[in-house]
This record gives C-alpha cells, structure tokens and sequence, in this order.
C-alpha cells in the first residue's frame, strides 16, 4: 500500500487538510491583497501640501464645510485616529498664518478630506477661511499630535468638549462606532454658548440613534433657548460624574475645548479619581 494512501474510513482526514489549506490560502491572499491595494497617504509630515477646494458649503453665519480634493478618487489623506493637521494661509494683512485643525473625515473616506470651520471676526486663519472660494488651495502638513488609538483598547471613552474641540471628539467617536470589530462605548459632553453654536450636531444626534447602547451625549447651553431640556451654563463636576463612566484604568477621558475649560476640567477630573492616565487633552 502506498504510504500517500488515505483509508476509506477515513475521508475526514483529507477533508480537513483541503480545508486548513484553503484557508491558509485564502488568509495569505486577502493580506497581500489588502497590503498591495492600500493607498499611499498624501500628508507630509515635514512639508506643506496643496489641496483644491472642491466645494464649500455654509452651515451657518459663521461656520462652513470645506472639502478638498485628494490626488486621486482612491487616494486617502494618511491621518490617524485622533491627530490634526497644520493649515497654513494668510491673515488680513498678508501674513502667514498656521493653525492646527481636525478633518471630520475618516481614512475610509478615499478622494476627499473636510474641514468644518468656525470664523472667528478677528481670527487671523478665519480670516483665509472666509476668503477661500472653490477652486483656491489650501497649504497642509502632517500628520501631528500625541493621541494613538488602536480598537478596543478600553472599556469606554468619556469627552468633554467645548465649542470647535468637537472636531477630534468627532473624528475618534466615528471611527469606533464605524468599525464592526470596535466595542468601545463613547460618552460625550458638549458645551457651547447658544444653540446655533452647536457643530456637527445632526451627525451627532445620528450617532446617538444609530448607535444607542454604545453612544449618549449630552448638549450644554450656556445661554439655551426656550424649552432647552440639556444643562445649562458651564460643566460641572457633577454632569462629569453622570454622564461619563466612572474611574477605571479600562476608562479613559478626552478633552478639548477653550483654555479655562480644560483647565476647570483638569479640577473636577482630579476631584473625582481619575489619575492622569486616564486623561488625554488635544
């Protein structure tokens, strides 16, 4: 009897070496393929890019979406989780002007970045914001910042956000609840001055019902209209205390928001048990 001989009785055998076989092939095929077929990134984190403004669009007096145009319909800006870009332009009296901003867009957006932008009257980058016009190009460099994510590495993430700081809460917020694999449960606190200071908050709202069990927010007004049923006027300890998860080294807690913020927040984190690297500020 040849030694390559499988018994009748046993098909099994066989069956199971095909299978290992096949899978192993298929796993080979589907990282190779994954590999080869990524994307190059379009930032540079040593040299300003230009980018086309492919369309603007008002959201409110002060406020307007920028998409711009990547090389190619497939190519994808190279942004990871969690980090921004410097935007250089000019101010008013021809000077130029750095800033840092947070695409609302995901790597999974492939051809496009945008930028959601509050212009401030005597912001001097607002001021180049306000000029642009579809078809002007906007200088770029990255990728920068401290923060790296990788799925699941907590239990839940808790943020507090003010006014424009919604733009990282947003971008992390969206990456977890858009991946399949990522159980991560978010928890955020939004404050503004008035309503109609509020960003992103159709996308926001979408997320909360979308996502119920794994996403809540809570607005904050300091000046709220008629009827208003969120908080009213600043975070304190005690909105912190109900509506982000408790103190556990499998929490962690964002915040972004203007300097007296984060600096009030610093306070009600410490009072409240959670050590410093349980915190991360943008």
């Amino acid at each position: 009897m040849p030694t390559s001989f499988v018994p009748s009785h046993r098909p099994e055998l066989l069956t199971a070496a095909v299978a290992v076989v096949a899978i192993g092939v298929a796993t080979a095929y589907y990282f190779y393929i994954t590999k080869k077929s990524k994307p190059k990134a379009c930032l540079d984190p040593d040299n300003f890019k230009e980018f086309k403004l492919a369309k603007r669009t008002q959201l409110s007096h002060n406020v307007a979406k920028f998409r711009f145009s990547l090389p190619t319909p497939t190519s994808i800006l190279g942004l990871p989780i969690g980090q921004h870009i410097s935007c250089r332009g000019k101010d008013s009296e021809g000077e130029d002007v750095v800033k840092p901003y947070t695409p609302t867009t995901l790597d999974t957006d492939v051809g496009y970045f945008d930028l959601v932008i509050k212009m401030y009257p005597q912001g001097r980058m607002s001021h180049h914001f306000r000029e642009m016009r579809e078809g002007d190009y906007l200088a770029v460099k990255g990728p920068k910042g401290r923060f790296k994510y990788e799925p699941n590495e907590v239990e839940a993430f808790g943020m507090l956000a003010g006014g424009t700081g919604i733009t990282p809460m947003f971008q992390v917020a969206r990456a977890i609840l858009e991946n399949p694999v990522d159980r991560t449960n978010v928890h955020l606190i939004y404050a503004n001055v008035t309503y109609e200071d509020i960003l992103l908050k159709e996308e926001l709202d979408s997320f909360a019902t979308r996502f119920p069990t794994r996403f809540t927010i809570y607005y904050v007004l300091n000046q709220p209209p008629e009827g208003w049923d969120g908080g009213v006027g600043f975070v304190t300890e005690q909105m912190i205390r109900l509506h982000c998860p408790a103190p556990s080294p499998n929490v962690r807690i964002l915040r972004c928001g203007p300097p007296p913020m984060n600096k009030a927040m610093a306070a009600y984190l410490q009072s409240i048990g959670y050590t410093s690297q349980m915190q991360f500020q943008f």
